[in-house]
C-alpha cells in the first residue's frame, strides 16, 4: 500500500470489512451485563451482595448473556466451519506483528490499544508488509481476593473477565483498532485461553459450590474424614501445591487422576505436581469444603474441565470467543494452552493428559464456532508432530511452528542445518502442511527447546544424526546441550535458562551469543551490522516458505535482553522470561520513557524506531520489507513445500516450493559466518531451467542434467530463486 495515500478509517464500518456473513456487533444495550462494582458488607458467601457481585464479574455469566443474543440468528449459518482452511487464513493475514501489551511504550497518556490503532503505525506496517496484529492478552487477568483484585501471575494469560483491562485501554479503542486495521486490509487477532482461567469470580464461586460453577474446573471436593491427607495451607495463601506422595494417596483414595505425563514449570518446593489444595472454604450453603484442583501451569491458573455434565467450562470458553468476534470485532483468535483439554485416568502409568481425543474434539468445537462467525484460529501447541497433525485435522486453521523453531536456532548457533532439515522433513512425512504453520521470530516466551516430539512419544525411536543412529531422547538431550552451551553461561551471561523449557533470550541475543559477543555494552557498529545480517537470514527462513510469517517489536527494533537485576522482582520465582520482554517504543513517541506504563524496563535497541529505519534503505525494517515484497509478489506464502533436500555444505539450507502457476521457487540460505560456494540439488529442479535471483532479477545459473545449479552465498546471506524455462513432467509434484 502506498504510504502517501490518506485513509479515513472513521468512515469504515468494521463489521462490513470482514466476511459478508460475519455477525453484526452485539447491541450495546444487551452486550454484557454492566460491570457492578458496588461493594456492601463482608466478602463472605453468606452475604448475598457479595455473591451477586461475583456472579456479575464472572465470565460464565457474561457468556450466557452473549449466547442468548447470537442463538437463532441466520448469520450463524452462512460460513463453512467443519474443516480447517489454512491457506484461506494465510491469504487473509500472511504477515503478523505479535504484540505484548505490557512491553509497548506508548505516547504520554495514550493506552496500548489506542497506540496499536494509531494510523501512523499502520502506515509503517503497510510499508513493511505487516497485514495483521496479534494484540496479545488484553482482558482482565489475575484473581479476586474478597472484594479486591489481585495481579496476574502469568503475563495476563490467567484471564478472569471479558472486560478489557483498563491498563491497556477500552473496548471502544479495541473496536477502533479493528476499524483502522480494516482500512489497511489488516486483521486483528485476539486471544482466548481454553485451557484455564485465573482465580477470578468464576473460581471463587466454584470454591463456594455455587450453582454449576464447580463444573468449570477439574476440582474435586475432599471429604472431611480425608482432610488429614492434605497439607496445611499457610495463613495468607489461598492454595498450596501437593507433593508426589500426597498426589499418590489422593489417587489411591479415588479422588484425583494422580500423576500426569509431565509437570510443566516444575520447580522443587513450588510446583512438584499438577495439583493444588485449597484451605477450608465455606460454601453458599454454609458447608465447609476443601478442594483439590488441577493446574497444568501455575497455581493461579486452574484448568478448565471440558467434559463435566454441566458443560460450564465449554460455555465459558465459547462465550468468550463470541465476545471477541461479534462484540469487539476481532477477525481471528489464538487458542492458548489448547493441547491440555482432556485428562483421563489409566490403569497403569501416569494419567493421559497430552494428545487426548477430548482435546481434539474440544478444539474442533472452538475452531468451528470461530469459522461459523467468519474468523480463523491458530494454536500454540508444543506437543509431538503427531499431535499437531491430529489437532489440525479438524481444529485450528493454523499451528505455531514449535517443530522447527528450536531447530532453526540450532542451525544458526552451530552453523549446521542437519537437525533443521531433519525436523522439516519429519513434519512433511507426518503430513503437516508447511502452509498451515505460523513461522515466527521472537515472541513473549522463551526460546523453547523441550523438543516434545523426541522426549515423549518418539523417545525410543531411532533417527540418523551426524551419520549415526541415535534414540529420540538422546537426540533431544544433545540439541538442548548444544543450545545451552552456546547461548548461556559465561560466554553469554545476558541469556538465562528458563526452568526445563528453554532459554530466555531475544533473537538479537541469540545472534550475539552465536557471534561470540560477551559484553553487549561494548558492541561496535560492525557487530550490529553482522547481527542485522543474521537476523535478516532468520527472517528469510521464516518468510520465504509457505505459511504465516510472524515477528514482534523485539525483532523490529532489534532489542537486547533486559539486565536481570532490572526485573529482579519478576524473576524471583524462576520466571526468567522477563529478561526477553523488554519494553520498546516502536514509533519513537516517548523517547524519555525508561519503562512502559505497566513498569517493564526499556530494552536496548540496536536498530532504532520504525520511522528512523524506514528512512534508511539499509535498515533492518527496509530490508525486511524487500523480503516480504518478494514473498507477496510470487505467492510463496500459499505455495507447497515439496522438498528440503540434502546439501553439499552443512551450513546450507534449501527449500523447494511449487507456486500456484506450477513454477518452481527455491530458497537458499547460508547459516554460517563464512562464504559458501556450493551446489543446490533436488529431483524437483527441472533440467535446463534458468535460475534467477528474486531480489535482483539477475541470472544465478542453469539447472544441469543432475538437477542442480551452483550458488555462492556470503556470510548469513539468503537468496530466493525462481526457475524459468524447460521442465519435465516428472519434476512436478503429483
Amino acid at each position: 500500500m502506498n504510504p502517501e495515500v490518506h485513509h479515513e478509517p472513521s468512515e469504515v464500518s468494521y463489521d462490513e470489512q470482514f466476511y459478508p456473513a460475519r455477525p453484526r456487533p452485539l447491541r450495546p444495550s444487551v452486550r454484557r451485563s454492566p460491570r457492578v462494582d458496588t461493594q456492601s458488607g463482608d466478602a463472605h458467601p453468606s452475604n448475598p451482595a457479595y455473591v451477586d457481585w461475583l456472579i456479575r464479574q464472572s465470565i460464565l455469566h457474561d457468556a450466557t448473556k452473549i449466547a442468548e443474543q447470537l442463538s437463532g440468528k441466520g448469520s450463524m449459518w452462512q460460513n463453512p466451519y467443519a474443516d480447517p482452511n489454512p491457506r484461506a487464513a494465510v491469504e487473509r493475514a500472511p504477515v503478523w506483528f505479535t504484540a505484548y501489551p505490557i512491553s509497548i511504550i506508548t505516547a504520554p497518556g495514550a493506552s496500548f490499544l489506542a497506540s496499536l490503532g494509531d494510523e501512523a503505525l499502520w502506515q509503517a506496517f503497510s510499508q513493511i508488509g505487516v497485514t495483521a496484529v496479534h494484540t496479545g492478552p488484553v482482558k482482565q487477568a489475575g484473581g479476586i481476593n474478597g472484594w479486591q483484585s489481585t495481579p496476574s501471575v502469568d503475563g495476563h494469560f490467567d484471564r478472569i473477565s471479558m472486560q478489557i483491562d483498563a491498563a491497556f485501554g477500552t473496548e471502544e479503542e479495541f473496536r477502533r483498532l479493528c476499524v483502522v486495521a480494516a482500512a489497511y486490509d489488516g486483521t486483528v487477532i485476539d486471544d482466548i485461553v481454553p485451557g484455564h482461567t485465573g482465580k477470578g469470580a468464576d473460581f471463587r464461586l466454584a470454591e463456594m459450590a455455587y450453582a454449576d460453577y464447580p463444573g468449570i474446573y477439574h476440582m474435586i471436593e475432599i471429604e472431611p474424614p480425608d482432610w488429614h491427607l492434605l497439607p496445611r495451607v499457610p495463613e495468607g495463601r489461598d492454595s498450596v501445591n501437593i507433593d508426589a506422595e500426597t498426589e499418590a494417596q489422593l489417587a489411591r483414595a479415588g479422588y484425583i487422576i494422580g500423576q500426569l505425563q509431565r509437570v510443566i514449570f516444575y520447580e522443587l518446593g513450588v510446583k512438584e505436581t499438577n495439583w493444588s489444595v485449597t484451605p477450608v472454604v465455606t460454601g453458599v450453603d454454609g458447608t465447609d469444603r476443601r478442594w483439590v484442583y488441577l493446574h497444568y501451569f501455575k497455581a493461579g491458573q486452574p484448568s478448565i474441565n471440558w467434559l463435566d455434565p454441566s458443560f460450564a467450562g465449554m460455555r465459558l470458553v465459547i462465550g468468550d470467543a463470541c465476545h471477541s468476534l461479534a462484540d469487539l470485532g476481532a477477525g481471528a483468535l489464538r487458542l492458548d494452552a489448547n493441547g491440555f483439554l482432556g485428562v483421563e485416568r489409566r490403569t497403569e502409568g501416569p494419567g493421559w493428559s497430552e494428545g487426548h481425543p477430548l482435546s481434539e474434539a474440544a478444539n474442533h468445537l472452538i475452531a468451528s464456532i470461530v469459522r461459523k462467525m467468519g474468523g480463523f484460529t491458530f494454536q500454540e501447541l508444543n506437543l509431538t508432530i503427531d499431535d499437531i497433525k491430529e489437532m489440525g485435522t479438524s481444529g485450528a486453521d493454523l499451528s505455531y511452528d514449535f517443530i522447527n523453531r528450536p531447530a532453526y536456532h540450532h542451525a544458526l548457533v552451530m552453523g549446521n542445518t542437519e537437525f533443521l532439515r531433519l525436523t522439516m522433513n519429519l513434519a512433511r512425512d507426518h503430513g503437516v502442511d508447511t502452509a498451515s504453520l505460523v513461522h515466527a521470530l521472537q515472541n513473549h516466551d522463551e526460546l523453547t527447546f523441550e523438543l516434545v516430539h523426541f522426549a515423549t512419544l518418539h523417545k525410543d525411536d531411532e533417527f540418523v544424526y551426524g551419520g549415526e543412529p541415535i534414540k529420540g531422547s538422546h537426540l533431544g538431550d544433545r540439541i538442548r546441550r548444544d543450545l545451552c552451551e552456546r547461548l548461556t553461561g559465561r560466554w553469554a551471561p545476558y541469556n538465562r535458562t528458563f526452568t526445563t523449557n528453554g532459554i530466555a533470550c531475544t533473537t538479537a541475543s541469540v545472534i550475539t551469543a552465536t557471534l561470540g559477543i560477551r559484553d553487549l555494552d561494548r558492541m561496535t557498529a560492525d557487530d550490529i551490522t553482522m547481527v542485522k545480517r543474521a537476523h535478516l537470514l532468520l527472517a528469510m527462513y521464516n518468510a520465504l516458505q509457505p505459511g504465516v510469517f510472524a515477528l514482534s517489536g523485539w525483532d523490529l527494533c532489534g532489542l537486547l535482553p533486559v539486565p536481570v537485576d532490572e526485573v529482579a522482582d519478576l524473576v524471583r520465582e524462576g520466571d526468567t522470561r522477563w529478561i526477553n520482554r523488554g519494553a520498546h517504543d516502536l514509533m519513537g513517541v516517548n523517547p524519555e520513557a525508561t519503562r512502559s506504563d505497566p513498569g517493564i524496563p526499556r530494552a536496548t535497541s540496536l536498530y532504532g524506531t520504525l520511522p528512523e529505519q524506514l528512512g534508511d534503505r539499509e535498515s533492518f525494517a527496509c530490508k525486511l520489507s524487500q523480503i516480504i515484497d518478494v514473498r507477496n509478489r510470487f505467492g510463496i506464502a500459499t505455495a507447497v513445500q515439496i522438498d528440503v533436500p540434502t546439501v553439499s555444505h552443512k551450513g546450507l539450507l534449501v527449500m523447494v516450493h511449487q507456486l500456484a502457476d506450477m513454477s518452481t521457487q527455491v530458497t537458499v540460505l547460508n547459516f554460517t559466518s563464512e562464504e559458501i560456494t556450493a551446489t543446490v540439488q533436488s529431483q524437483y529442479l527441472p533440467a535446463g531451467a534458468a535460475a534467477y535471483n528474486l531480489f535482483t532479477d539477475e541470472a544465478v545459473g542453469t539447472v544441469d542434467e543432475l538437477h542442480s545449479f551452483p550458488v555462492t552465498l556470503h556470510a548469513y546471506e539468503g537468496v530466493p530463486v525462481i526457475l524459468k524455462g524447460p521442465r519435465s513432467d516428472d519434476t512436478l509434484m503429483q
